[in-house]
C-alpha cells in the first residue's frame, strides 16, 4: 500500500500524471516555437511534472540510487522554471531561462518513460 492504494493502482496514477506531463509538455514546447505562452496548457505541464517526481519518492526503495537523483533534479529544474514563469513572469534573462529549465524538465520525463520502458 502507498498513500491509500494498492501499489498497482498507485503505479497507474504515477504513469497517468506522466504522460499527462509529457503530452502537456510537448503542446508547451510548440507553443514556445510559436511564441504563445499557452497558460492552462503550462500550468499542468507543472503541476503534474512535480506531481509525477514527487509520486516517484514513494516507491519502495532499498536505497538511494539513479532514479532518485533524476527526480531531485527534476524538482529542482522545476522549480528553476516555476519562478522563472510566474514569479519573474518572463522578463529578462527570466524567458530562456524558463525556456531551458521547462525543455529539461519535458526531457527528464521522457527520459524516466522510456528507461523504464526499456527495462521491462
Amino acid at each position: 500500500m502507498i498513500l491509500g492504494m494498492s501499489t498497482s493502482t498507485f503505479t497507474e496514477v504515477h504513469v497517468v500524471l506522466s504522460l499527462i506531463g509529457i503530452f502537456s509538455g510537448i503542446i508547451v514546447l510548440f507553443g514556445m516555437f510559436s511564441a504563445k505562452r499557452l497558460a492552462g496548457w503550462t500550468a499542468l505541464f507543472v503541476v503534474s511534472t512535480v506531481l509525477t517526481s514527487v509520486t516517484g519518492f514513494f516507491f519502495h526503495s532499498e536505497h538511494f540510487g539513479p532514479p532518485h537523483v533524476v527526480g531531485v533534479i527534476s524538482l529542482g529544474v522545476l522549480a528553476v522554471a516555476i519562478l522563472a514563469r510566474y514569479v519573474y513572469r518572463l522578463r529578462g534573462p527570466w524567458r530562456w531561462i524558463y525556456v531551458g529549465s521547462a525543455v529539461l524538465a519535458l526531457y527528464l520525463n521522457v527520459f524516466v518513460g522510456a528507461s523504464r520502458s526499456c527495462r521491462s
